[in-house]
């Protein structure tokens, strides 16, 4: 049996901008504990009072509030935005000759100047983002490699983080939210220890890219 606070923050982790909402304080407590009040019953496995319930959420305001503060804290000025465009994304199967085909392309093409080259593998697949120039080349060293997915007409904006961000929970979260939120479509996110690239597709960069900045 659970408590009535982790009910309560079970259900409002389980609405993807509830928790926003919250930190905002833009949320009349006392109807949304009226709305959750029967999941909360179910969850706790008993009846509750609506106060329990209001209690709950304005404790869990004042977390989500701090931890959203700690957020926007972190980005002492604006962060640098990099967009790229005429970009294409190739997904392959993984197999055993799929180690010795990434050494060649980034051998190849990965030090080169202007070129836009990532190479992300997963447990079953790799995914290639690169610039559409390469794009034969990719499929000439990957001959005979299934294919899985190609996408075309693809961008991408890159935010240089602040060193240290990745000691702080929800910094990604902070900006993908913005783009959910507004229902941009995100294709990939590729990340190193201080930088986020978002790729999308060319018909969304130009509002991804004023929503992001727009945050700072």
């Amino acid at each position: 049996m659970i408590t009535i606070p982790e009910a309560v923050e079970g259900i409002v982790r389980a609405s993807p901008f509830l928790d926003e909402a919250l930190a905002l304080g833009i949320v009349n407590l006392s109807a949304l504990a009226r709305l959750i009040k029967a999941d909360v019953e179910r969850a706790a496995m008993k009846k509750v009072q609506d106060g329990a319930v209001i209690i709950a959420l304005n404790r869990l305001r004042r977390r989500v509030g701090s931890r959203a503060r700690r957020q926007r804290s972190v980005f002492k000025r604006a962060p640098e935005l990099t967009v790229r465009s005429n970009l294409v994304e190739l997904t392959y199967a993984s197999s055993e000759r799929m180690f010795a085909r990434r050494k060649t392309l980034l051998e190849r093409h990965g030090g080169r100047a202007n070129v836009f080259l990532t190479v992300t593998q997963g447990i079953r697949e790799t995914t290639i983002v690169a610039g559409r120039e390469l794009r034969e080349p990719i499929q000439a060293i990957f001959k005979g490699e299934r294919l899985i997915d190609k996408i075309d007409g693809l961008s991408s904006v890159t935010v240089l983080l602040p060193s240290g961000t990745a000691a702080v929970p929800g910094v990604y979260h902070y900006i993908l939210k913005t783009l959910a939120w507004e229902g941009v479509n995100i294709v990939e996110v590729v990340s190193t220890l201080n930088e986020l690239t978002i790729v999308l597709s060319d018909r969304d960069i130009d509002r991804a890219f004023s929503l992001i900045k727009r945050l700072f």
